[in-house]
């Protein structure tokens, strides 16, 4: 059975391409299994209620220990 410290998220940094997140990741010993896309709010207020609006995605790669 894998150990808890078998998983690990990566996240694309501001200023890394995914290239470069996927060699970091490779250095350290992960291979990704799963890809993600989570969207970043910034909550606004129009008209007296409250809005979520997307304004920028974050990358997100979920790896396993190799």
């Amino acid at each position: 059975m894998p150990s808890k410290n078998s998983k690990k998220r990566f996240e694309v940094q501001e200023n890394e391409t995914i290239g470069q997140c996927l060699d970091r990741m490779k250095r350290e010993g992960y291979r990704p299994i799963r890809r993600a896309e989570e969207p970043i709010f910034r909550e606004e207020t129009r008209n007296g209620e409250k809005v979520m609006e997307p304004i920028e995605k974050r990358i997100v790669f979920h790896a396993v220990k190799e």
